[in-house]
């Protein structure tokens, strides 16, 4: 049996599948219990020291691999969460000019996201 340890990210999942699909055992740590066992700056040799040190210990805790619809369903759920944020940058962005020339009642975000125009009052 040959154990494989890795950081756990996207690349690491993708690769892990195909290792496990040859028969290796492979285990994915996250990069924040990593990190605590890294010695100096960051490269390949120090990487794998760290990462084999991480391995070493009896109380880690480890990621499971995620199948490629459960790292879909992450992805599109992390596109949803950035675009709620930059419609609200844009709200905030909109809403700010009005606030300097004394109009209240700028667009909402749901105002924004039906693509209407709330109604502007003067303050």
């Amino acid at each position: 049996m040959v154990l494989i340890g890795m950081d756990a990210c996207t690349g690491a999942h993708h690769l892990a599948r195909h290792l496990q699909a040859r028969g290796f055992t492979v285990k994915l740590i996250a990069p924040q219990f990593v990190k605590p066992y890294a010695k100096s700056n960051k490269n390949d040799a120090n990487d794998a020291e760290t990462i084999c040190e991480a391995m070493s210990r009896p109380n880690m805790r480890y990621v499971a691999v995620k199948t490629v619809e459960q790292q879909d369903i992450q992805a599109a759920r992390r596109i949803r969460s950035e675009l709620i944020g930059q419609r609200t940058a844009k709200a905030h962005q909109i809403r700010g000019p009005g606030c300097r020339v004394r109009i209240g009642g700028a667009p909402t975000n749901g105002a924004l996201a039906c693509g209407g125009a709330s109604v502007v009052k003067r303050c």
